[in-house]
């Protein structure tokens, strides 16, 4: 792969890969489709090259037992769904913040947080608590802009606190131990859902938005055995990836059999027609997911022919950027292509690009990963992208601009949260540190 023998120079290259790509996602093109015909006018242009080398770089991308464990993830989130689990940790949520300022907004922001630690994917999160907590919240007065808006945000929790989709996608592409990203994520995504917390808490009293009566402790206690079965879900997939038990993708086919169980056999709440709900879900969540990964794939396999990301590094590191500022500049690229791109392309073109320039500052795998995540994690309720915000919208029946304001307010301390992940690893690796070091390079 030397540009030397190629048509295109790699500024060519650049031009025509990024523009072809830019003008097609103007077109509306969805992104996966963008990506793949992107690669096409190089593959003709060059003489050593075919359109073949797309479908074949594709292939290779989804020849990976890791990315398995995607529709696996999906479809234990679909299943809760579907069997009434999700209606139990609604109600513990709701016995342990009901009573606070705004409290269905700090329900909405809990529930996310438990949700979080089942499902893995915060499309799937954000479809899911629209439906039950944006008309509940409207109706009790919130408005539907700032409903919507809590709803998104929270939901990108999902991405960062494990098990998580995007450190599947992660590690199996920048091979980062996966249960070392399991750990990383905990403290980053409970110290976000705090933060959201005391800023629906804060703008609620501002408000004046209304407050439930407070649970007993008897009602506690009762929401609390009665979520048992589903809280048991986060420890079995978290735990047995950590401990050695089993892989990622295993993990995740017996949270598929565990789940099942909870929804069949011990609350008896899904039915076949509730099966098939859940499994074409899956399907078409899952379908879309991993297209992007082959199509991005060819993508990424086109700028390292043409040596482009050796060149971008190059520039960079004249600039003589130390640990914190390189850390801030690498968040700074995940935010800005976040705003145009889903965040599993995302990780494949530029975390592949990033990543020596991490290595160069002696950051660490894990803290390079995370960073990244939390990055993109804000792309997905930012415009134009923005696929939570779109979803929670569209539920609540608004325009995406109406809800911006309180996106940006809620957004705020978040990105306060990401500079100090970034200025302090130990947040990020003291519990990989502290479980399981072999898990760190």
């Amino acid at each position: 792969m030397i540009p030397g023998a190629a048509v295109l120079s790699p500024g060519e290259a650049a031009l025509l890969l990024f523009g072809v790509f830019f003008a097609l996602l103007v077109l509306r093109v969805p992104v996966a489709f963008a990506l793949g015909l992107a690669c096409l006018p190089p593959l003709l242009i060059e003489p050593r090259l075919s359109p073949f080398v797309l479908v074949q770089e594709t292939f290779n991308a989804y020849n990976s037992f890791i990315l398995l464990a995607v529709p696996f993830f999906l479809l234990t989130a679909n299943l809760m769904n579907v069997g009434g689990i999700t209606d139990r940790l609604v109600r513990l949520a709701k016995t342990m913040v009901g009573h606070r300022p705004g409290g269905l907004a700090q329900v909405n922001v809990v529930l996310s947080i438990l949700f979080a630690g089942i499902s893995g994917s915060s499309t799937a999160d954000a479809a899911s608590t629209s439906r039950l907590m944006i008309p509940a919240q409207v109706k009790a007065g919130y408005g539907a802009p700032f409903s919507a808006a809590v709803t998104a945000v929270s939901a990108v929790l999902a991405v960062i606190i494990p098990p998580s989709i995007l450190m599947i996608v992660w590690g199996g592409i920048l091979t980062t131990s996966i249960g070392a990203l399991f750990l990383a994520g905990i403290v980053p995504g409970l110290l976000l859902g705090l933060v959201q917390l005391a800023t629906v808490h804060g703008l609620s009293i501002l408000r004046g938005y209304p407050t439930d009566a407070r649970a007993s402790w008897g009602e506690l206690a009762r929401a609390f055995l009665r979520s048992v079965p589903a809280l048991t879900t986060p420890m079995i997939i978290v735990g047995g990836k950590i401990f050695g038990w089993f892989t990622a993708t295993e993990s995740a086919c017996i949270a598929v059999l565990y789940a099942t169980v909870l929804s069949v056999l011990v609350h008896r709440e899904m039915d076949l027609s509730g099966l098939h709900r859940a499994l074409l879900d899956t399907g078409r969540l899952a379908s879309v997911a991993l297209f992007c990964v082959g199509t991005a794939s060819a993508f990424g396999w086109l700028l390292a022919y043409y040596q482009i990301p050796k060149i971008l590094l190059e520039g960079v590191a004249s600039w003589g950027l130390g640990f914190t500022a390189t850390g801030l500049f690498i968040a700074a690229a995940f935010l800005v292509v976040g705003l145009f791109l889903d965040a599993i392309p995302a990780i494949i073109i530029v975390g592949t690009i990033l990543e020596p320039l991490a290595r160069s500052v002696g950051m660490d795998p894990v803290h390079f990963a995370i960073v990244g995540i939390v990055s993109l994690a804000f792309g997905l309720v930012t415009p134009p992208y923005g696929l939570c915000l779109m979803i929670a919208c569209h539920v609540a029946g608004i325009r995406v601009v109406e809800a911006l304001k309180d996106v940006a307010i809620l957004l705020a301390p978040m990105l306060a949260v990401l500079g100090l992940l970034i200025a302090f690893p130990e947040i990020v690796l003291f519990l990989p540190r502290l479980i399981s070091p072999e898990f760190l390079r």
